[in-house]
């Protein structure tokens, strides 16, 4: 098992540094572990940490075409080994026929999703690297095939948090290519609880092709961070699935920007609730916690930096913190040492130039 562990271990470090890009090299992961252990099919998919919701996946081709009915059970149904509940537990991954004992038909996910579509166990990882969630990956077995042994569920545990910490450093956002800068218009869809699209505006339009050309996916495909927002919000009128977050996720697009997405619930006189989705570029408020969490920022060093690109000096920094002045100097040391700069002016100059925020 170590020698299994440390070969597997130097490729995907040496896979890491060579891709730069995040698809590419979760194809390439893909590849690779293939090779340690068998599996069908795979879905890998990118998520934000504040809101674990999906900000791209990759999928094969059986997958995605009950990919709709996943996120439907993930969201919307109690089952065993649901991604948060990984996220935030001892043990990140799990696979369905441990969680069941062997008993696979006492999972509705099994019963009416993955049995239908001649999938048999599956393996589930959340990817969480300094306790923040950055990516999940599920691997797929074919009915006739062998249960995921518990050998190959803990090699899998032990790559997780390598796996998290190469999608957390793609995951900082970077300036945008040059010629990018003018984004769409703020977009509004409006969907039906089945997840039509009812009406949107020609920005929405310009939105969905930006999300759907950042995945590789078809135009008539809806975007996964998109569906993945509406199910949250449709969760959470929902008996036993209210989540502690929104439905709210960012998005990296092709061309180095990100965009912001949110859903939420609408009621009528029909008495049928519809889903109204809002897509716009990210701003400052939406990008900070990001950069924050991939360079390993607490939250209150998070809040000093807000207030640094306030314009806030280190008095007017510490009364509105009501914490002492030198507290803030103890802060603005450690964000110094973590984003590697020596001064606010250097740290203000990285944020526009690096990370695209305004100062």
């Amino acid at each position: 098992m170590g020698t299994q562990l440390n070969s597997l271990l130097n490729k995907i470090m040496a896979l890491g540094g060579a891709l730069s890009n995040s698809q590419t090299y979760r194809s390439e992961l893909m590849k690779q572990l293939r090779c340690w252990i068998p599996f069908e099919s795979a879905c890998f998919t990118t998520v934000d940490p504040r809101t674990l919701l999906s900000t791209g996946a990759i999928t094969d081709e059986d997958i995605e075409a009950i990919h709709d009915r996943l996120f439907e059970y993930e969201y919307l149904h109690s089952d065993y080994n649901h991604f948060h509940e990984l996220a935030n537990s001892m043990e990140k991954v799990a696979t369905l026929s441990g969680a069941t004992n062997g008993a696979l038909n006492t999972s509705p996910r099994y019963l009416n999703v993955l049995q239908p579509a001649g999938f048999h166990d599956e393996m589930r990882a959340a990817l969480v690297a300094d306790g923040m969630c950055w990516g999940y990956l599920t691997i797929f077995r074919k009915e006739g095939q062998p249960f995921f042994s518990e050998e190959e569920r803990q090699l899998l545990s032990s790559l997780a948090p390598f796996m998290a910490s190469m999608l957390r450093d793609r995951s900082l956002p970077r300036s945008p290519m040059d010629g990018m800068d003018h984004m769409p218009e703020p977009g509004l869809l409006v969907l039906s609880e089945t997840l039509d699209i009812l009406s949107y505006n020609a920005s929405a339009r310009q939105w969905m092709s930006l999300l759907q050309d950042a995945e590789g996916m078809d135009a008539a495909s809806l975007p996964r961070p998109l569906r993945a927002v509406c199910f949250r919000a449709l969760s959470e009128s929902s008996r036993g699935t209210a989540y502690s977050t929104g439905a709210h996720t960012r998005v990296r697009l092709s061309n180095g920007s990100f965009a912001s997405i949110r859903a939420c619930l609408l009621y009528g006189p029909d008495s049928l609730a519809k889903l109204a989705v809002t897509l716009e570029p990210a701003n400052t408020t939406d990008m900070l916690p990001l950069i924050s969490d991939a360079l390993g920022l607490t939250e209150r060093e998070n809040e000093v930096i807000s207030g640094i690109l306030r314009g806030l000096s280190t008095k007017e920094l510490a009364q509105s913190l009501f914490i002492s002045p030198y507290t803030i100097q103890d802060h603005l040391k450690s964000i110094f040492v973590k984003t590697g700069v020596n001064s606010r002016r250097e740290l203000i100059w990285q944020l526009h130039s690096k990370y695209s925020l305004s100062p």
